[in-house]
């Protein structure tokens, strides 16, 4: 959501108002504890009574496509039909976020991430950073222009950035790049030059340089499974996403991110969000900021 539910954001969506009289299809109780069941276990999210309205809002639209009649027989299709699943995880998550949204977090990756590895030169070897919940790609495009303004050029420079969110549809309109004409209205002026006008579709739009784009790899991946990496990270971004999880769940994410991050590494998290305790391997050096130590 940020974002995945994974993402800065894949992030769910906020409660709606919906009539219960009004309704179109009933909603028992039996219905909706049974579709929050299902939305922990596939993907962590936890959904308190207060999002009743907003669920059954989301997928009354799915009963619709499906020409479905009650939900009993959605809970039986998505309990059966891993690609309901996805869709259904779709339907309960939304996406908000924006170019350099808590714009402290990347002058602390411009000063402390981007800037020694530019000085490090031919000595610096790769650098790997993970957009989790990257939602429409807001967060990744701009830690590469973050990067791009320091090293300048890529060339010998092993240099990737891996953006992921369960959201399918979400990572779709990531991979293209294109934003609203007032996109960049809060990025900083030195940051401007990376960002160009185009017309899509008689649409203006806004959209990054090819050879920043060309750093970003965009995936689908669930954070609640097994996570197919075989190196570690200089840097983690998950922001925004794990106020959507309980206290066990964001705990044993924690844990798995401080052991996918480098010695030395850092874990940048959502303005609302903190750490469960304190970590053995991972110290705070700043507002939602984590290093790894040890």
């Amino acid at each position: 959501m940020s974002k995945n539910t994974h993402g800065a954001t894949s992030a769910l969506i906020q409660n709606a108002p919906a009539a219960a009289s009004l309704r179109e299809f009933s909603f028992s109780d039996e219905d909706f504890k049974g579709l929050a069941k299902l939305a922990y276990e596939h993907a962590g999210i936890s959904l308190s009574d207060a999002k009743r309205n907003l669920v059954y809002s989301r997928l009354s639209r799915r009963l619709r496509v499906l020409q479905l009649q009650t939900f009993r027989e959605y809970r039986e299709l998505v309990a059966n039909d891993a690609r309901e699943i996805e869709n259904f995880i779709n339907s309960i998550s939304t996406n908000h976020t924006k170019l350099f949204r808590e714009d402290h977090h990347f002058d602390h990756l411009r000063s402390h991430v981007a800037a020694p590895y530019a000085q490090a030169g031919a000595r610096a070897g790769s650098m790997r950073i993970w957009s989790a919940g990257c939602s429409s790609g807001e967060e990744p495009y701009t830690i590469a222009v973050v990067l791009k303004r320091e090293l300048r050029s890529f060339h010998n420079r092993d240099v990737k950035i891996l953006a992921t969110d369960i959201d399918t549809e979400i990572l779709t309109k990531a991979a293209r790049g294109e934003f609203a004409p007032n996109a960049t209205t809060d990025v900083p002026h030195g940051y401007q030059s990376f960002f160009k006008n185009i017309v899509v579709d008689g649409q203006e739009k806004v959209t990054v340089e090819d050879d920043v784009r060309s750093l970003i790899t965009f995936r689908r991946l669930n954070l609640m499974e097994r996570w197919p990496f075989r190196g570690l990270f200089d840097a983690i971004f998950c922001r925004n996403v794990m106020i959507y999880f309980d206290g066990p769940t964001k705990a044993n994410l924690i844990e798995r991110f401080a052991n996918q991050i480098k010695p030395g590494g850092w874990l940048y998290i959502g303005h609302s969000e903190s750490l469960t305790g304190n970590h053995p391997q991972l110290k705070p050096v700043g507002r939602t900021i984590y290093r790894k130590v040890g």
